[in-house]
C-alpha cells in the first residue's frame, strides 16, 4: 500500500515505523497548515493518516481509529480537560497490582501502534484520549471515563461545541454491555454521559463514599482534592472493567489498591514534588498552561502558604480568570511573574503581592528567600511553578520549562 502520514511527531514516527516494516510505501507531509489540506491531492494514496491536531476529513484515518479497528484487547479510555494522565496511571497501577497485563497508551505519550501486535484478549489497554484523538472516532472503548470538561484547545477546534462533540465520541458508540464513568458536577460531562448506550453508568464524586474508600485515598502519594477525585474515577473504572461493585473491589483488594496509590508518585511536570530544602517544599507543575490547571494546583496546597511562579506566552487570552486564580486564594503569599503575560497578570494587583522578574532563575532564587522566611514550627511553605500559560516565549516546550525549574531547584543550597 501507499500511505501518506500528515505530521511527523511522536505518533507520525510510530505510524511510519509500523507500516514501513510491513513493506508499505510511506510519504511524510510535515510542512503544511490545515488550510493547505483543501489544496493537497492525496488521490494516489491507499491510506492517509492525520496527526492528532490535523483537522479530520472523510478520507483521513488516524492512529487511534486504526488501533480500535484492529485491537484484540479491551480498552479503558479516559478523556477530560485535566487529570487524564493521572487517572489513566492510577487505573493502570491498580490493574497491575491485581496481576493484569496492562498497556498504557495514547495522549500520555505512548503510541498505541507500538503495542498493537502484542495484545491478547486477556490484556487490558488503558488509553488516554485527547479531543484530537477522539475527533473523528466511530468506535468507543468498552469502559469510558469522562472527567471534568472545560474549554481548551479552542485555537485548533472550531469552537467549544466542536471540542465537546469530539470528547463525546468516547461514549457515543458504546454498546449496552459497556461501562461509563463520568464526573457528575459538570454539565458537559453529564451531556456526554447521556450519549452512551451503556447500561452500567457510574457517576462521581459521591458524597457518601463506600466503606474504606476514603482510607484508600489517604494512601495517595499525589496531593490535592482533585487527585482524590481522579482516584475515585479510577476505582469505578477498574470495578466496571472487572464487572464487580466498587464496594467489592475495595473489600477484596484494599491492600493491593493501597500499594498502587502509594506507589504512584505523579506524572512529570504535573504537581511533581522536586525536593524539600530548609523546610520548603518545591513542586513542578510546568504542565499548567491555562487557568483551570493553575487553579487546581493552587487548591492542592490549601492550608499551606504558597509562593508561586507564574506567567508565560501571551496568546491574547483574557487574563482575568488567571489573575483571579493567582491573587484570590488566601494562602497565596507571593507571586513571581515571568514571561510575556507578566505585565498583564500584574495589572490591578496589590504591588506587595507580586514581583516581576526577567528569568526563571531569578524567580526561583527570590522564591527561595521569601519562602524560607515563613518556615516556623508546623508552617511548611510551598514554592510552586504553575505558569497558567504556554511556554514558547522562553522555553522549547513545557518539558523544557519544567526541566529547567527542577535543575535550578536541585542546585539550590
Amino acid at each position: 500500500m501507499k500511505i501518506a502520514i500528515l505530521g511527523h511527531g511522536k505518533e507520525g514516527r510510530s505510524l511510519e515505523e509500523y507500516f514501513e516494516t510491513r513493506g508499505n510505501s510511506i510519504e511524510i507531509f510535515d510542512d503544511f497548515t490545515n488550510a493547505d489540506l483543501d489544496k493537497m491531492d492525496f488521490s494516489e494514496f491507499d491510506l492517509i493518516f492525520r496527526s492528532p491536531s490535523v483537522h479530520p476529513k472523510d478520507n483521513f484515518s488516524s492512529m487511534t481509529k486504526y488501533f480500535f479497528e484492529h485491537k484484540k484487547a479491551s480498552v479503558i479510555g479516559v478523556t477530560g480537560t485535566k487529570g487524564k494522565g493521572t487517572t489513566c496511571s492510577l487505573i493502570a497501577e491498580i490493574l497491575k497490582a491485581l496481576g493484569k497485563k496492562v498497556y498504557l497508551v495514547g495522549n500520555i505519550g505512548n503510541p498505541s501502534l507500538d503495542v498493537l501486535d502484542e495484545l491478547t484478549p486477556e490484556d487490558v489497554v488503558v488509553y488516554e484520549m485527547s479531543s484530537f484523538q477522539l475527533w473523528d472516532m466511530t468506535a468507543s472503548p468498552e469502559v469510558a471515563v469522562v472527567l471534568r470538561i472545560e474549554a481548551d484547545h479552542l485555537n485548533v477546534h472550531d469552537g467549544f461545541d466542536d471540542y465537546v462533540r469530539a470528547k463525546g465520541h468516547i461514549a457515543e458508540f458504546q454498546k449496552p454491555e459497556d461501562v461509563l464513568v463520568y464526573f457528575k458536577n459538570n454539565q458537559w460531562s453529564r451531556e456526554i454521559a447521556e450519549k452512551s448506550k451503556a447500561l452500567s453508568k457510574f457517576s462521581y464524586p459521591e458524597e457518601e463514599k463506600p466503606v474504606g474508600m476514603e482510607e484508600l485515598f489517604d494512601a495517595l502519594a499525589v496531593p490535592g482534592a482533585h487527585n482524590r477525585e481522579n482516584a475515585e474515577a479510577a476505582l469505578l473504572a477498574v470495578a466496571g472493567y472487572l464487572k464487580m461493585p466498587v464496594e467489592e473491589l475495595i473489600s477484596r483488594y484494599s491492600t493491593e489498591i493501597r500499594a498502587a496509590f502509594g506507589g504512584f508518585k505523579g506524572l512529570p511536570h504535573h504537581i511533581e514534588f522536586v525536593r524539600n530544602l530548609n523546610g520548603v517544599d518545591y513542586y513542578d507543575d510546568s504542565f499548567s498552561a491555562s487557568e483551570p490547571s493553575l487553579e487546581v494546583a493552587v487548591k492542592a496546597f490549601e492550608g499551606r502558604p504558597v509562593v508561586l511562579i507564574a506567567g508565560g506566552k501571551d496568546r491574547g487570552l483574557d487574563l482575568t480568570p488567571i489573575r483571579a486564580a493567582i491573587f484570590e486564594p488566601e494562602n497565596m503569599k507571593k507571586v513571581f511573574l515571568i514571561g510575556e503575560t507578566r505585565e498583564g497578570l500584574a495589572k490591578g494587583a496589590d504591588a506587595n503581592r507580586y514581583e516581576i522578574v526577567d528569568s526563571l532563575k531569578e524567580a526561583v532564587l527570590l522564591a527561595k528567600i521569601f519562602a524560607e522566611k515563613m518556615v516556623s514550627g508546623d508552617i511548611k511553605p510551598v514554592v510552586l511553578l504553575s505558569p497558567g500559560a504556554a511556554s514558547f516565549d522562553m522555553f522549547k516546550d513545557f518539558y523544557d520549562r519544567g526541566d529547567q525549574f527542577k535543575a535550578l531547584v536541585e542546585g539550590l543550597e
